[in-house]
Formats: structure tokens, C-alpha cells, sequence
């Protein structure tokens, strides 16, 4: 992996859409707050695919992309609550298991939102697909950008009014690796079917 690739072109997405980034992540936040939580799931699933169109075709972010995926509400919903739960339980043992749960949960759930929004794939497709991602060769690259994400939300979140730029930025960071990682995992997908295809042809 090119991490300096990626850094540059998320850097460049956020300074090219600065303005409508920071409209859309501030709105998303609101949200979120005045919701108690119960739109965050399905907000940032449309936020996600507002900022992945915005990198692939430039389409500049609107807020009413956060509504985009309505549809999506009930698993995303059931899906955070299960997640927030493990999480607590976590903490309730100890520290360090919670954050253990949490680095998991980031580290394998990496790709669930752009998945279900751009491939259009229900909740336990994404979930399967993300895992697969996260551990195709070189996994190391995945923990490296699990990594980059991770401290740059946090750094943002233990920051006033820093996350309005941290979230954006991290996002685009995330989608141009997700990009490169689901033409990967498509070309890979292609290969096992020839092969497939070669096992179960017919000698003549």
C-alpha cells in the first residue's frame, strides 16, 4: 500500500470539498446529538456515501445525503445497539477488554458502511465482506489504515470542534483505501471463479 497515496488524496478530497464537508459533518453531529443516538447509525452510513461520491465522480456532499439510506435504519439500528452492548459489557470487566472490543469492532467493521451503501449489500453480506477485506494480503496495510483512522477520530473527538475537520478528513482518508481494497477483493473474487471454473470444465 501507498500510505502517502492515500494520505495526499484525502487531504485533497477535504480541501476541494472543505466548505460542504464541514456543513454535512457539523449537521451530522447535530443530528446525532438531538436523536440521542438513534440516527448516528444510518446518518453516517449516507454521510460515508455522500463523501465516497464526492472522491469518485466529485459530486460536491449535500446534508440531505444523510437521509439517503433510510432503509438502512433497522439493521444499522439493531447492529450499533448490539455493538454499544458488547462494548459495555467489556468495560464492566475491565478497561482493557472494552477497548479490546472496540479496536476489534474498528478493525473489522472497517468497510461496513461504504459496502452496504455502495455495493448495496444487506448487513450480514457487509459484515462477511468487511472481515474478508480486512484480513486479504497485506493485512498489514488494513491495521495500518484501522490505525490512521482510529487516532485521527480520536484525536478530533478529545478536541473542541476539531472533529468537524478530523472526521471529514478521516473519512476520505478510509474511502480512497477502500477503493483500492474493493478492486482487490473484487479482482481476487474474479480469479477463484476462473479457477473454479477450470476445476469443473470437462476434459475433451
Amino acid at each position: 500500500m501507498d500510505l502517502q497515496k492515500h494520505l495526499e488524496r484525502g487531504w485533497k478530497n477535504f480541501i476541494q470539498f472543505i466548505g460542504p464537508a464541514l456543513l454535512i459533518t457539523f449537521v451530522q453531529i447535530v443530528v446525532t446529538i438531538f436523536s440521542l443516538g438513534i440516527l448516528a447509525p444510518v446518518t453516517s452510513a449516507g454521510y460515508m456515501h455522500s463523501l465516497l461520491l464526492a472522491q469518485r465522480e466529485g459530486r460536491t456532499p449535500e446534508v440531505k445525503d444523510l437521509f439517503s439510506h433510510m432503509s438502512l435504519f433497522l439493521p444499522l439500528l439493531l447492529f450499533g445497539l448490539a455493538a454499544f452492548v458488547v462494548v459495555v459489557i467489556g468495560f464492566s470487566l475491565l478497561v482493557l477488554p472494552g477497548f479490546a472490543v472496540m479496536l476489534f469492532l474498528a478493525f473489522a467493521c472497517l468497510y461496513l458502511l461504504p459496502l452496504m451503501t455502495d455495493e448495496k449489500m444487506d448487513l450480514l453480506s457487509a459484515l462477511k465482506e468487511s472481515w474478508n477485506m480486512a484480513l486479504m494480503d497485506p493485512i498489514g496495510d488494513h491495521v495500518i489504515i484501522t490505525i490512521v483512522y482510529v487516532a485521527i477520530i480520536s484525536i478530533g473527538g478529545s478536541l473542541p470542534f476539531v472533529i468537524l475537520l478530523a472526521q471529514p478528513l478521516a473519512a476520505f482518508i478510509l474511502l480512497s483505501f477502500y477503493r483500492e481494497r474493493l478492486k482487490l477483493a473484487k479482482g481476487t473474487a474474479g480469479e477463484e471463479m476462473t479457477e473454479k471454473s477450470k476445476e469443473t470444465r470437462p476434459e475433451r
